[in-house]
């Protein structure tokens, strides 16, 4: 026998195919900045000079977890590429900037076109609602690494903001209000506590429809990522945001506090009952005995994204997320005391 790559299971021939079936995906995220097509060994993207006079690049790369678990289990794999776009872009804006563009990582122990193109897909419909381009990827195809069906998934993002405009957290100060975006649920973070519950402990089925939650577990758990660049960037333009936190892997808890400046005294008073709950976390914490604390450290708790801003405009941007679309809420405050979170 011969040896060739394919038969040590690598099918370049199928790769190929991938490639032309997701070329219109991508092209169709472009932006006039994006120079060259896909297939170059790089990727180019010109900065406008003129809308930003004093550049800087912004840069966040990410993954999705084990929320993968769940899509294999489904054999569905639509939305996590949503979840992969919006954990990069969503991270960027908390410094006020703009996504320019999105790249991939897409590896497989054998290479399924129709799985692929699902997941790269979503990727392409997160680009679209980040107002951002997908310019460029990989593609890997690894026998013996991963499992039948299964496969692992990154991104790579970079943004631009001008340098004035970066939101440091340096002016927060006492009094300061804090403005929380509901999220669509949980995200993708705290996905290793939720398959032990519901898949280990409680020996669920991906398709038991839960009455609280108005679908199937596996539905609500698959619900990607909310991504809120459109609605920050447009609040933006007239108003002023002193810090944004992305509320990912450590919950309120451990996110909040990133985004402090340095001068000792300041921490975030939180008032739990100021919110709506999602559903999915008073389901989880009852069925497992999870305690307040554990939720709060591992869950965004149905807040994807923190605001701090000025007392005296908080009714006005309040106003204006709601004429965006999105649910907002006034969660608590800045108060003097140690760094760190407080929950009343």
């Amino acid at each position: 026998m011969k040896l060739t790559y394919k038969k040590a299971g690598v099918d370049i021939n199928k790769g190929n195919r991938l490639v032309d079936i997701i070329k219109p995906m991508a092209r169709s995220t472009f932006k006039p900045y994006v120079m060259n097509d896909l297939g170059s060994f790089g990727a180019f993207c010109k900065l406008d000079t003129k809308k930003y006079r004093n550049p800087v690049l912004v840069s966040s790369t990410d993954g999705v977890g084990t929320k993968l678990k769940i899509a294999f289990m489904l054999n569905k794999h639509s939305t996590v590429g949503i979840d992969l776009v919006a954990m990069c872009v969503n991270d960027i804006l908390t410094s006020g900037a703009r996504p320019l563009f999105f790249l991939d990582y897409f590896a497989s122990g054998k290479l399924s076109t129709r799985q692929a193109s699902d997941v790269i897909k979503g990727i392409a419909d997160g680009c679209k609602d980040a107002d951002c381009s997908l310019i460029g990827g990989e593609t890997a195809e690894m026998p013996g690494f991963y499992d039948k069906g299964e496969y692992d998934l990154s991104g790579f993002s970079v943004g631009v903001v001008d340098k004035k405009n970066i939101i440091t957290g340096k002016t927060i100060k006492k009094g300061d209000l804090l403005i929380g975006l509901a999220s669509s649920g949980i995200h993708s973070n705290g996905y290793s506590l939720v398959r032990k519950l519901f898949f280990d402990l409680k020996k669920y089925s991906p398709k038991k429809k839960i009455k609280e939650l108005g679908c199937t577990i596996g539905e609500e758990l698959l619900k990607p990522t909310r991504i809120y660049v459109r609605s920050i960037l447009n609040v933006l333009q007239n108003h002023k945001i002193k810090g944004i936190a992305h509320i990912t892997g450590g919950g309120l808890t451990e996110n909040l506090p990133r985004i402090l400046p340095a001068k000792p005294g300041l921490g975030f008073i939180i008032e739990k009952q100021s919110w709506q709950v999602h559903p999915i976390f008073t389901l989880m914490q009852s069925l497992g005995s999870v305690r307040d604390a554990e939720m709060f450290k591992t869950f965004n708790m149905g807040i994807g994204m923190v605001l701090v801003v000025e007392k005296s405009d908080a009714e006005q941007i309040m106003k204006k997320f709601k004429h965006l679309g999105e649910t907002a809420y006034i969660i608590g405050n800045v108060g003097k005391g140690k760094r760190g979170v407080e929950y009343v």
